[in-house]
């Protein structure tokens, strides 16, 4: 009987249950509130921002136990009209239920109103700036950057575009050996160089195109190639130099691999009557073969060219008389020198560090008889005092200023003498 009594409150509870169909309450989470008439603040030029993401709420329904089952969190709508924006930035929040099979007996949310940040819209535009990461290869250089776009238009909030210093693309060129190119994302950045996070700030491009030149450099002399002669009086040392003596050129790796050296022309160095050093400034880059640059761009191309030129120097040198020959002397006379005759004088000129160099003691001369006599038109010599020309070899970059003489004196042989 107690189990039967059992049984039967079971049943009588059921048939209690689905004849009063009691109701009950289910709470969703994390609902979006749908804003309406958002074209309201945009037809003033304003913007919005949703405050402690109260755009999102907890709603709990009520509904009679049987449908319980029926309602999904897909049901269940948030709205806030725009139209309704209260002075302090506030919107009510009104609940529904999309389901004409639910009978809703009640509807609230753990809040009522979306609480937004309202700002006036501003547009600017801001430059883009690059940055390069990483190195290229050794023995080359990035020659040059080209952007499709060099300036952004930002839109949003006052506040938030205020916050922005300049947009920013970054390249990676870390072992590059030719040019490279790359659609590359648009950040924006602060005046540090922070990128921002603003989501509701708009760009009028999220993207560019960016180009980085890519050359090989190579270091090499300047070779420097003087024309003329130096007023009379004056020579030219042969020295020359170039300030700075070698530059950096840059190119593609095959043009610069012909290249050994920059020639500056002959019409930019003419020393012709000069009567000292010539200094002349020449800009390299106008002598640069084609397809070729400045490697450095700090360097404005301008180099100093100087080629020496200082007084001729003389100088008289006594040959000493054991150094001097004698040939072609005829048969049948003897020579010597005169004592009391001058000694044997040579007067030679050229670059004074050449000339300075000379030891008398190196220098040997030749008396050539036969071809004095030819010269005074001598036919048959006769014994006397006679001042000959001396033949004297000097060395190499000096002129002969004056001829060698000095006085002999020739003797005939007597048979007894023979």
């Amino acid at each position: 009987m107690k189990l039967i009594s059992i049984i039967f409150a079971v049943v009588l509870w059921f048939l209690v249950v689905i004849a009063d169909n009691p109701k009950e309450t289910r709470t969703f989470s994390n609902i979006p509130v749908t804003l309406t008439n958002v074209e309201l603040l945009e037809k003033e030029n304003k913007v919005y921002e949703v405050v402690d993401n109260s755009d999102r709420v907890r709603v709990t329904v009520e509904v009679p136990r049987s449908d319980l089952d029926k309602l999904r969190s897909s049901d269940i709508v948030a709205e806030a009209d725009m139209s309704k924006l209260t002075a302090v930035n506030t919107i009510a929040i009104s609940f529904y239920v999309m389901n004409d099979d639910v009978n809703v007996s009640n509807i609230t949310g753990n809040r009522d109103a979306v609480h937004l940040n309202v700002e006036d819209r501003v547009s600017k535009w801001k430059l883009i700036e690059y940055h390069l990461q990483g190195d290229v290869a050794e023995n080359y250089m990035v020659a040059g950057v080209t952007l499709d776009q060099t300036r952004i238009e930002v839109s949003g909030a006052q506040s938030a575009v205020e916050k922005i210093d300049h947009a920013l693309v970054e390249f990676d060129v870390t072992g590059a050996t030719t040019t490279q190119s790359a659609n590359v994302e648009i950040k924006l950045c602060d005046a540090e160089g922070n990128i921002l996070d603003l989501p509701n700030v708009t760009k009028s491009a999220d993207h560019t195109v960016m180009a980085v030149q890519v050359l090989a450099v190579k270091e090499v002399p300047i070779e420097l190639n003087p024309t003329g002669i130096p007023a009379e009086g004056y020579l030219a040392t042969g020295e020359m130099s170039c300030e700075p003596p070698t530059i950096m050129i840059a190119g593609t790796a095959s043009t610069l691999a012909s290249i050994s050296k920059i020639s500056v022309p002959q019409d930019q160095l003419d020393i012709t009557d000069a009567e000292e050093s010539f200094v002349s400034s020449i800009n390299i880059k106008n002598y640069l073969p084609a397809n070729v640059r400045l490697a450095d761009s700090s360097f404005n191309g301008k180099v100093t060219a100087t080629v020496y030129v200082e007084p001729r120097a003389e100088r008289i040198l006594t040959i000493p008389e054991e150094n001097i020959s004698l040939s072609q002397l005829p048969e049948g006379f003897d020579w010597e020198f005169d004592e009391e005759s001058e000694p044997c004088r040579l007067k030679i000129s050229g670059l004074n560090a050449v000339i300075s160099e000379v030891q008398e003691s190196e220098l040997f001369g030749t008396i050539d008889i036969s071809e004095w006599m030819e010269e005074e038109r001598i036919t048959t010599l006769k014994p006397g005092a006679y001042k000959v020309p001396v033949a004297v070899e000097v060395p190499e970059n000096m002129d002969v200023e004056e001829e060698a003489w000095i006085q002999i004196i020739i003797t005939e042989v007597k048979e007894d003498e023979v």
